[in-house]
């Protein structure tokens, strides 16, 4: 890795961030729980997704006291739909440790801050350094790749070892008194300018002068990744059993893929209309008509589900399922995005 080119970062960035950076709410000010919040809303999510979500949450949850007295039941409903629910359960963890050990206010130390529940060294390196103006770097994907184009470095940013050395390094440039603002220029480079897919904007990157992916002509060469896995493909029949206007639901497992949250009752594999109507009755729904089935797919991280949903309508509203208005599937029961696509 060239540190030469390295330390010439923050004379290129941070004009450029002063003049390019976009407007987004949780750049209003440099609250802790605001900053950590949308970083944790933003891992594996677009920007454009999280504003609603973010204003809405603050809206509902406006300190981190309210974070740490909400019910699990409200924040995975004001979570609905952004994925990763294991990541509003940490949030709300963290908040109660905050209030418990730090009297409420958010810890302003590096390792106080990684110590938290479900915040790792990317997300207390940006509050650190956004709240708190330490030279603590933020090493996300955005960041990985800007490092790896600017210095043409092939070494695989998967590795571990390949973050660490990338974070050691930009700690070591960080500019004194403007240690948040470098942080969120290194972020904005990669999430505008040096982009992951299609062609990196090099006209429009104040780094152009001395990116040696950009003067070799091979900026597509970088990152280099480790080989991805195959994504599992799951065949999956969803029951649409409504009972007088009310829809059936399940609890999921308390571990696993969307652990503890609501789901539409499902099953491997697909099932032909009969077999769908025999399921029902066994579950002793008195279904009546079975409709035409909706076919969807879900992509999670490393499994699809290829969906066949079939509409029945049931005499019986039987337990186990929880059986839902719509009001409370508007205000009360969070369903996954996979099922959201059925109702």
């Amino acid at each position: 890795m060239n540190h030469d080119i390295l330390a010439r970062l923050p004379g290129a960035l941070l004009p450029w961030y002063a003049v390019s950076a976009r407007d987004l709410p949780w750049r209003a000010d440099r609250e802790p729980y605001h900053v950590w919040l949308s970083e944790i809303m933003l891992q594996q999510t677009r920007v454009e997704a999280v504003r609603g979500y973010y204003a809405r949450f603050l809206d509902a949850l406006h300190d981190i006291a309210a974070l740490a007295a909400a019910p699990e039941e409200q924040l995975l409903k004001l979570w609905e739909g952004l994925g990763y629910y294991s990541r509003v359960r940490q949030l709300g963890r963290a908040a109660r440790e905050i209030m418990a050990k730090h009297g409420g206010v958010f810890p302003c130390d590096y390792d106080a801050i990684r110590a938290l529940p479900g915040i790792g060294d990317y997300t207390a390196g940006a509050v650190a350094s956004i709240c708190f103006g330490q030279p603590t770097p933020a090493v996300d994907g955005n960041v990985l790749r800007v490092v790896s184009r600017i210095c043409a470095d092939d070494a695989c940013i998967d590795l571990p070892a390949t973050k660490a050395a990338y974070r050691d390094a930009l700690a070591a440039v960080y500019p004194d008194g403007r240690c948040g603002d470098f942080t969120q220029a290194l972020m904005e480079l990669g999430a505008t300018v040096c982009i992951p897919r299609g062609e990196p904007r090099c006209a429009d990157c104040p780094c152009a002068a001395f990116c040696a992916a950009h003067l070799n002509g091979n900026p597509d060469d970088y990152p280099v990744r480790a080989a991805k896995r195959a994504r599992r493909v799951e065949q999956r029949t969803v029951f649409l059993l409504r009972c007088e206007g009310r829809l059936a639901l399940l609890r999921r497992p308390p571990t696993g893929l969307l652990a503890g949250l609501w789901e539409l009752p499902n099953c491997m594999p697909h099932l032909t209309a009969d077999e769908a109507m025999r399921q029902a009755d066994e579950w002793g729904c008195a279904p009546l008509a079975v409709s035409e089935p909706i076919e969807k797919t879900h992509i999670f991280t490393h499994v699809e589900w290829q969906m066949r949903a079939y509409p029945i309508d049931c005499a019986a509203a039987m337990p186990p399922f929880v059986w839902a208005s719509e009001d409370e599937l508007a205000s009360v029961y969070a369903l996954p995005s996979a099922f959201r696509l059925f109702v």
